[in-house]
């Protein structure tokens, strides 16, 4: 039996917010190049977490990053190997598509260099992955809120890092774009990423290999995506308003009336 290794794990993790308890006693293990999405009802705590994952919020207890103490990995290097695509993600509606999604190679070179060869081949493979390589000469400004969402992602996607956190990747993206990101994330743990996302669209985070169910504040589940038990957990923190059914070799949600 082979034993998979550990892109991501938490100990006893903590988070207050204003004073306010939003993460309790986290224990968390993402197995290595796999997909695991968090789903879970409002005011769960899944954001909060994924900050905490990227070493964007302070906590307390730990986090490890392929078992290092992420406290203790140096922020360049943790930047080269932790991708990060948040809700509402800040960039300058004056940067250029381009320019935005260069900066996701900032990581990989020295203060001050010029962008090498290497880096212009990483940003228009990532442009053209996210179909955004036509507005590359085009101000973010310019594009509508699906269309920036893409290129956030090829940002992301330039950094090439081996885990790569996304937290509501699929806000403002319309169905065929939504089926294109699915095959991104398929493409990426085919090649050893690990990918993990909060994502409200419960059926389509039954595409993942692996689920973590929470509710306030805690980890209730945590297990293949296949598994009843996980279908059990969804159902209950939803307050059984969602039945999971599998529909032409598909785990899909279905509100229940």
């Amino acid at each position: 039996m082979t034993i998979q290794s550990t892109a991501l794990r938490t100990r006893d993790l903590h988070l207050s917010l204003s004073g306010h308890p939003v993460l309790r006693g986290i224990e968390l293990s993402i197995r290595t190049g796999r997909w695991t999405s968090i789903v879970g009802p409002n005011g769960a705590g899944k954001s909060s977490l994924m900050k905490a994952l990227a070493g964007l919020l302070p906590y307390s207890g730990k986090v490890f990053l392929s078992e290092r103490d992420l406290t203790s990995v140096p922020h360049k290097q943790r930047a080269q190997h932790l991708s990060w695509l948040g809700q509402s993600e800040a960039a300058s509606d004056d940067l250029s598509v381009w320019d935005v999604v260069m900066l996701g190679r900032i990581p990989h070179q020295d203060w001050l260099a010029a962008p090498s060869a290497q880096d212009h081949e990483v940003v228009e493979t990532a442009l053209r992955a996210t179909q955004a390589w036509d507005w590359r000469a085009r101000s973010l400004g310019q594009l509508s809120g699906g269309e920036r969402q893409r290129v956030l992602l090829a940002r992301a996607l330039a950094v090439q890092a081996k885990v790569l956190l996304m937290d509501e990747p699929l806000a403002n993206l319309d169905p065929p774009h939504q089926a294109d990101w699915l095959e991104q994330v398929q493409c990426l743990t085919s090649q050893h990423t690990t990918v993990v996302s909060v994502l409200h669209e419960v059926g389509m985070a039954l595409h993942a290999d692996d689920m973590v169910v929470m509710q306030a504040g805690r980890v209730v589940h945590q297990g293949e995506c296949a598994d009843p038990a996980t279908h059990r957990a969804v159902e209950a923190v939803f307050e059984h308003r969602i039945a999971i059914h599998k529909l032409e070799g598909q785990w899909v949600a279905i509100p229940k009336i």
